[in-house]
């Protein structure tokens, strides 16, 4: 994911909001990441979570992180985030009415 730099996907031309974040220099200098880096991996982490939560539709979720749906929904593994939340019992269901 390291190519998140360049970028910019804004699916959506609603009106933003704009959230400012005070971030000490220690945390994002033991990150190893430029400002534009750490803000990404923030924005991006935030949208898995409130994704993971159930707050937000996998939709909504990417473009709270800035980018297209297939690329959010492939990248929820590399924060331990399954796509399809199943039970055995459903995915046993959902494959033998298949």
């Amino acid at each position: 994911m390291r190519d998140h730099a360049k970028m910019r996907y804004n699916g959506c031309r609603d009106r933003m909001s704009q959230i400012t974040l005070d971030i000490p220099d220690e945390v994002r200098l033991a990150l190893k990441a430029t400002q534009d880096d750490l803000a990404f991996r923030i924005r991006f982490a935030a949208s898995v979570k409130l994704y993971e939560m159930g707050q937000l539709s996998s939709g909504a979720a990417a473009q709270l992180a800035g980018m297209p749906k297939p690329y959010f929904l492939t990248h929820l593994a590399d924060y331990g985030v399954t796509t399809f939340d199943l039970s055995e019992e459903e995915l046993i269901h959902d494959r033998n009415n298949a």
